[in-house]
Parts: structure tokens; sequence; C-alpha cells
């Protein structure tokens, strides 16, 4: 398949899925498309009544006259009665003709029937000579006067005074429709637009979390927000240019076969040359607008990278390599854009000229042919008809050509919306688990993140109510353990068991209801302390995330706030302390009650004083739950039931800490470098003021994630 049919059919597809959304809205666009129907129809009689008035009103005092004794729609003049000829009833008598013509200025009244009206007039000495290319005729005449005229005129008033009624009921008509269509519309788009962002908002959330691993958060929220805001171009702007612009071709294409099928049949040209403009320019369209969007997406990713990242820029004064990859990336994104630009302004506008040119070459080739051979000239009401429906029909070209950029845009980003949708998500399994007893156990667990394993026959059991201690060198894989556990990643090799169960045979949210986490640098939203600690979740009532702020001492830290625990948090809350952070993710963790706890080095960014206090809240946590630890400081470990030591993927000792020590491998030399050769022998209590002056400049062999 070649690319221009990959194109084609990825098109077809995205078309297909935007139609599917649309059909949320049915309704609401059902109801817009009518109205436009009706708006259409009732703009286009517009030439139709002025055919109209042109051909039997205006032109038609030209129509042959009847004498009658009728005084009724009839004319008087010097003192008899004339009727037109299309005015008299069945059977009703006809008494001779005559005619009114028009030469220059003036109308003549000729007395007797008229055999040839079309051609050159000339008007001497009471004669009217009416001249063709191959004949020529005269007839007496009288010209009349201006009064004359208008007693001939008189009959055809009533007849003009309802069209004129009935053209202002038609661009009221238009007008409502107008409104109603471009109000439906934008309401249609706006819900198409709401369900689309919400789906994929919603499909974010069931994304597994190491697909944020490799897309930084910049882009996806370009995704969620520019690229949902001009597919929203796409029902409002080019939805409704395009359905109103084929509405009224279609409508103008009926309106010439009605007034003549030649010339529908030649104005039929526009068609085609307006299909191969707009695949010629969606063909570099789409190019220039793919890198329009992906830099767009950069742009965003590189400023949240720079506000997530502003203390770092500025400690080691980044701010100008920073700026200058920023501008390259927005001079990049500005010169596509004038491409953009370029292309639009050669196109759209053009277009509809060279357009609107071609159809008046038409109109006077084909006009002139026809006058030139002398049969079939078409009155001035069509050829006035003719003229404004070509008028009223390049409106709507010009609308569509100049949403042409905002067309081949939509496209764009709607794939890559769907793109991202097509991102294979976590299956989501409703309902819920009980709480389960929270023995975990490992069994020749082998993983890799890519090809090499960063895991390799991994065995371990953890009871309930065991605190399970890892420790070892970055990489040595005790993040991976736990993303593991979690389920963020599945295992090549071997099996994980809760009671048991493999955790595969688990749905995800319901092994993940009775987990808890702890970071290192805990994660706070906006909101308040209390809902950071619920999350809002309904099933945690106040008087539990009171009681689990309290158990964990955090009353002691957040009490003098000024308004407690509804005391406002920003994102991050980076206006609280590392302490207080840690309390309130403490508290959230308890709030939750999970079977499981992960603490990663709960107490790595906490000064000594607060500690104590983290350390309490520590074993409020612990108690009654089965806890792994990511250990840095091995202090923090010293009372773990199980110490599992971590090298380069492999369980290479395990065992309490007594054990370990005495068995003098790898723990017993990091226990060392930390605390000394002496600390095995001293206890606790006797270290514990060194450790506060060792820790902070220790060599943190056993520091970092895998």
């Amino acid at each position: 398949m070649t690319n221009t049919d990959n194109t084609i059919s990825n098109e077809s597809g995205i078309a297909k899925r935007l139609f599917r959304y649309a059909l949320t809205a049915k309704g609401i666009f059902i109801a817009a498309i009518i109205m436009l129907t009706i708006g259409v129809a009732a703009e286009l009689a517009g030439p139709f009544i002025a055919k109209n008035m042109i051909d039997n009103h205006i032109l038609g005092i030209e129509k042959p006259y009847h004498e009658t004794s009728s005084s009724e729609q009839s004319v008087l003049y010097n003192g008899k009665y004339y009727k037109r000829m299309d005015r008299f009833e069945h059977g009703e008598a006809r008494g001779q003709e005559v005619r009114i013509l028009q030469h220059g200025k003036s109308f003549y009244f000729i007395p007797e029937a008229v055999v040839q009206s079309e051609g050159e007039r000339f008007f001497k000495d009471g004669t009217l000579t009416i001249s063709s290319r191959d004949k020529s005729s005269s007839y007496p005449a009288e010209k009349l006067t201006t009064d004359e005229v208008f007693a001939f005129y008189k009959p055809e008033l009533p007849g003009i005074f309802k069209l004129i009624q009935l053209f202002l009921i038609a661009l009221v008509i238009s007008m409502i429709t107008v409104f109603a269509r471009t109000y439906w519309l934008q309401s249609a788009a706006n819900r198409v637009i709401q369900k689309l962002r919400t789906d994929v908002y919603a499909h974010i959330q069931r994304l597994p979390v190491y697909f944020f691993d490799n897309l930084p958060a910049g882009k996806v929220v370009s995704r969620v927000t520019n690229d949902t805001e001009a597919v929203k171009d796409l029902f409002v702007a080019v939805l409704a240019n395009f359905s109103s612009g084929m509405v009224y071709i279609t409508g103008v294409y009926i309106a010439l076969f009605l007034l003549d099928i030649k010339l529908g049949l030649i104005s039929l040209f526009v068609i085609p040359l307006l299909i191969t403009w707009t695949i010629l320019y969606r063909k570099f369209a789409t190019k220039y607008n793919v890198i329009i969007r992906s830099r767009l997406s950069e742009i965003n990713a590189i400023i949240n990278e720079s506000i997530q990242g502003m203390p770092i820029i500025r400690v080691f004064r980044r701010q100008k390599a920073t700026q200058e990859e920023f501008e390259a990336l927005n001079e990049d994104y500005m010169a596509h854009q004038n491409k953009m630009l370029n292309l639009n302004s050669l196109t759209t506008h053009n277009l509809v000229n060279v357009l609107r040119n071609l159809s008046f070459v038409v109109i006077l080739w084909y006009f002139g042919a026809r006058s030139l051979d002398g049969v079939g000239i078409v009155s001035i009401g069509v050829l006035y008809a003719y003229v404004d429906l070509m008028g009223r029909m390049f409106q709507p070209i010009t609308g569509m050509v100049n949403q042409l950029a905002a067309l081949d845009s939509s496209i764009v980003s709607a794939k890559r919306v769907f793109e991202l949708m097509d991102e294979t998500g976590e299956r989501v399994t409703d309902g819920s688990m009980p709480r389960y007893s929270g023995n975990v156990e490992f069994k020749d667990v082998s993983f890799a993140y890519k090809k090499d394993f960063v895991l390799k026959n991994i065995s371990f059991e953890a009871k309930q109510g065991q605190t399970v201690a890892l420790v070892g060198h970055t990489g040595s894989g005790k993040s991976s353990i736990i993303n593991l556990l979690f389920r963020f990643y599945d295992p090549q090799k071997g099996t994980i068991t809760i009671d048991g169960q493999p955790v595969t045979d688990i749905p995800k949210q319901w092994l993940r209801q009775h987990m808890g986490i702890v970071l290192q640098d805990p994660y706070l939203f906006t909101g308040t302390i209390a809902s950071n600690v619920s999350l809002g979740d309904s099933r945690i009532t106040r008087e539990q995330v009171d009681k689990a702020l309290c158990d964990v001492g955090a009353d002691r830290l957040l009490g003098h706030l000024p308004q407690g625990f509804d005391e406002p948090v920003i994102e991050k809350g980076s206006t609280l302390s590392a302490g207080q952070r840690q309390l309130i993710s403490f508290a959230r963790a308890l709030a939750f009650n999970p079977a499981i706890l992960i603490l990663d080095e709960a107490t790595a960014n906490i000064d000594t004083e607060t500690e104590a206090l983290i350390q309490d809240a520590l074993e409020v946590l612990k108690k009654g739950r089965t806890t792994f630890i990511i250990a840095h400081r091995l202090s923090t470990i010293r009372s773990a039931d199980l110490i599992l030591v971590l090298h380069r993927g492999e369980i290479v000792e395990q065992g309490s800490h007594d054990e370990l020590m005495e068995h003098k491998g790898r723990y017993y030399q990091m226990y060392q470098l930390q605390f000394g050769s002496n600390s095995a022998d001293r206890p606790p209590a006797e270290n514990k003021d060194k450790e506060a002056v060792t820790t902070g400049a220790s060599i943190n062999l056993a520091g970092g994630n895998a």
C-alpha cells in the first residue's frame, strides 16, 4: 500500500471515529442541518422571486394584450380596455391583439400583432422596425406618455407587492435559521468535544504507569487541551462551513438546472476544480500541520519542564541555555506557521477568484454564442437569476476554502488524540475484593524493562504483619520489586502471589485497593490538608481523616496553621515543610488502611528533630500490615523482620539485621561505611548522635531507585 493509500485509510478511520462522536449529539446536529436546509431554500428563493418579478411583471408589459370588454385587470387606453393574454379566463372572449414594446427609455403602443419581437429596434416617423440577421419587420407605433406607461404597469403592482412580501418572508426565515443553525452547531460541537476530552482524560487514567516514562507531561497536556480544541474547530467552523456549503451548492445547482439544463451542466465545471484544488492543498498542508502540532507539544513540554525545574535552572544558571532551546523550538514552529500562511495566501482567495472568473467566462461564452446564432436567447430574468445564483455559490465556496487550513489542522489533531486513545490501557474491572491478609511471595521472578534483566530469580516470602527491607546500590532492583508488586509491570518469568493467589489473576484495581505507599518526596494535590488525606474518597469520613492525622502526630506540626487541617495546599505542597508533607502522606496511607504498605525511604529528607516524630508515625503505620521499606538509612531497618540485600538484580543476602551482621557480608560492609567500624558493637542509643552527623555526608551505596 502506498503512502497516499495509507493516508486516505487513516483519514477514513479518523472520519469514522469523529462521526461516532458526532452521533453523541446527533439530535442537535440533525436539527441544525434541518435549519440549514430551510435557510438555504429560503435564501435561494430570492433569485426565483426576482426572476418572476422581472419576467412576469417588469418585462411582462411586452407580452401580447387583447382588447376586452371587462375592466378587471385591464388597462384603459384611447377609450378601449386591454388585458394581458395570460390573464384571460378560460373561454373569455378576446378582441384585437396589441403590443407594448420598449425602445431605449420609451415605450410604444403597436395596434396589431407582432410576429418578431426579438432583435434590434428602431423608431422613426410612427414606425417601429425590428431587425435581426436574416429578417426585418415594421409596425405602426404610438409613443406612450409616462402616465400611459404607468397605467399599463398598474395591474402588475399587486403581483410585485406580493413577491416583495414573499422575499421579506424568505429573508426573515433565512435570518432565523442562520441563528438556529449556528447556535445548534456550536452547542453540538461543545457537547462532542466535552465527550472527547472526557474520554481522553479517562483513558489517560487507565494508561500504564510506564507509558508516562516515555512521554513528557507537557505533550500529554497538549493533546488533551490544544489538540481537542483544534478538533472542536472541526465541528464548529469546518462542519458549519462545509455542511452549509454543500447544502448551499447543491441547492444552487438544483436551481440552475431548474432555470436551464444546459446552464446547469456547463456550471458543473466548478466541482472537479474545487476537489482537485483541495487535494493538492491538503498534500502540503498536512505535512506542515503535523510538524506544527508536534512543535506545539514540544513547546508545552519544555515550558512544563522549565516550571517544574525552575530552582535547578536558577541554581545552575541554565536560564540562557533553556531559553535558547525554547527559542529554537519556537523559531521552527513559526517557520512552519509561515509556510502554512504562504500556502493559504496562495490558495484560498486565489482559488475563489479563479473559479469566479471562469464562471464569468462561461456566462459570456454561453450567452454570446446563443446570441450569435439567434436561437433560444434566454430572458433577462433567467440571466439575472443565473448571475445571482453563481455569485451566491461562491460565498459558501469562499467559506469552505477558507476553512481548509482548519480542516487539515483538525484532522491532524484528531489523529494525535486518537493515537493517544489507541495506546493500550489497563483493563478496568468494576467491583472490589475483600481486604487480603498480605502474605506476599516471590517465586523465581525475573523481569526486564527492555532486553536486559534487572531482576533475576528473585525468591522471598513476606508474611502478614512482617516488615521487609530492601537495600542495595543504585540500580540493584529495589524499585523494580515494588513496581512488580503494584503490577505497574508484570514479570517475564516466575510468579508473585498474595495470600497464595497469583497477582496476575487479580484485577489491578482490586489489587491496589489494599495497598498504600509513602514516597521519599510525597506528592500533594491542590486542595486542603484534609482533602489530601482522603483524596476525595467518599468512603473516608472527616472523622477518619482527623484521626489518621492525629495518630501519626501531624497535629503537632500542623495544629498551629490558621485553618488547621483545612489549611489550603497548593500544587505539590510547596508551602509546607518536608516533615509536614511527609506526615500528611503517612496519614493518607493510614486513612486508606492498606494491607500492604510500601515506604520509599520515608525519612531520607527529614531533619533529625522531626525524624523522631516520623519514626513514631512509622510504627503506627506499620502495625498489623505487611510493610516493604526501600532503605537508604540502614538505621531505620534494624528492627525489620527480613532484610533483602540486592546486587545487580539478585538477592545476595537475606535475613534479620543481627544475622546479616554476623554473616559479615555485603550488608555488614554497607553498615560499616555508614556508621564506622565500631558501630556494630554499640547499642543503637550510643550511635544516635553519631548517626545524625554521618548520614548527611555518608556514601549512599544503598541510595537511589532502580
